[in-house]
């Protein structure tokens, strides 16, 4: 049984590699089809990695109250008036809400920072308290945050992200280190550990934290405000209801009038990812669909061709012995090898292609993925031979062997 199958498969690779041109385009449809599929699972596994790090960055249990909304309906003209958060309600929320954990007023304006001849452009600088360290996710790598007494003493110190320890310390510590925000010298106190890019986009260690304070009472008026207020989770629903009422009254807004700010969540986020990765999805699905009926048709068709052209062959084979099983068997072997073939160079396709995109983009290739992309070549070989395999089968072996 082995030996037969065996040669079998001698047989069927030998006329494949007999006709590599042949095979070659007559596999190209899978090959399309499956870097196609490839490629998007490829796409979408690094885009839930990189997605699932930036959540992680927002906190579940997280209310970001802002002027505006991260995403909304509304058209800017409506909300560009909006008068912005005041800073000062941060202490009214934690004082009177039941649900805030810890509450923590934001101001965040990017600028440039030097040490020596060595210069940075696009930092962002936040001014905050010391809860900011209970919400925020990320961890103080080395060093410490600032304490309350600095916080509200206006302290000139500051804790930085791995972009600013990088490009201005290099190898050396940064802690005691002094460096320079707008015309000020600061004191390195702290290092937050490596975060990676938001979403692919803007990375967030590129950002240097300072009392708020200090960011008062140094760069007033500059950049935009907001409150970050951690809650319970489970109470996320009631907390975000009793924050949107208490902001209503701290602000004065009619029971008539619509909101004139916003309570941010994940939420937004996701729905949106949602909506993106079944797009993607979506596409990659169709073109690899549209690719693999192509070329399942057209390697049926070759083997149509494959089967007329070995008439004689299968005649003979026949004649010596072989059963309409083994004919069929060889032709399937066949087919299942180009569709295979046709999948490895795919999947090899696809694999470099992961590798130019993950320069600009997060991706990777899941090993799982490749396998049932090896797998849906294969059968794709299987239907598309079947009929001319089934024939091969079929065929009469003293008029095979008549035929010219």
């Amino acid at each position: 049984m082995f030996s037969l199958f065996f040669e079998n498969l001698y047989i069927s690779v030998s006329s494949v590699l007999a006709n590599k041109m042949r095979s070659l385009l007559t596999a190209l449809g899978v090959v399309i089809g499956i870097l196609a599929v490839t490629l998007m699972g490829t796409l979408i596994s690094g885009l839930d990695r990189s997605f699932e790090k930036s959540m992680e960055f927002l906190g579940k249990d997280v209310v970001y109250i802002r002027k505006f909304e991260w995403f909304g309906s509304k058209e800017w003209w409506e909300i560009r008036n909006r008068p912005n958060i005041d800073v000062k309600h941060a202490e009214v929320l934690r004082n009177r809400s039941q649900f805030a954990q810890y509450v923590a007023p934001v101001s965040d304006w990017q600028t440039s920072i030097k040490r020596g001849d060595k210069d940075i452009n696009g930092v962002r600088i936040t001014g905050t308290t010391d809860e900011y360290a209970m919400i925020s996710t990320a961890e103080i790598d080395i060093g410490r945050f600032f304490s309350n007494s600095e916080s509200h003493s206006g302290a000139r110190v500051a804790v930085i992200g791995k972009d600013i320890k990088d490009a201005l310390f290099e190898d050396e510590s940064s802690i005691g280190k002094k460096l320079k925000v707008g015309n000020y010298i600061f004191r390195v106190i702290g290092e937050v550990e490596k975060q990676g890019k938001f979403l692919g986009m803007f990375s967030l260690d590129k950002q240097i934290i300072i009392p708020l304070g200090t960011h008062e009472r140094l760069f007033t008026r500059r950049g935009w405000t907001g409150i970050n207020v951690k809650v319970n989770e489970a109470d996320l629903g009631d907390a975000t209801e009793e924050l949107t009422a208490m902001m209503r009254q701290l602000r004065h807004v009619r029971p008539t009038q619509d909101d004139n700010f916003a309570l941010n969540r994940q939420d937004p986020f996701k729905d949106q990812y949602s909506m993106i990765k079944l797009a993607i999805g979506g596409t990659g699905l169709f073109i690899t669909i549209l690719s693999l009926v192509v070329g399942g048709i057209g390697i049926a068709n070759i083997m149509f061709v494959t089967v007329k052209e070995r008439t004689r062959e299968i005649g003979t084979r026949k004649a010596l012995g072989a059963t309409p099983k083994m004919i069929l068997t060889q032709f399937l072997m066949e087919s299942v090898i180009i569709c295979l073939f046709g999948g490895l160079l795919g999947l090899g396709l696809a694999w470099g292609g992961s590798l130019i995109i993950n320069q600009y983009f997060p991706s990777d290739m899941p090993m799982g993925l490749a396998l049932v992309s090896l797998g849906l070549s294969m059968v794709v070989g299987v239907i598309s031979g079947l009929a001319p395999s089934y024939k091969a089968a079929k065929l009469d072996p003293i008029d095979a062997l008549r035929y010219e």
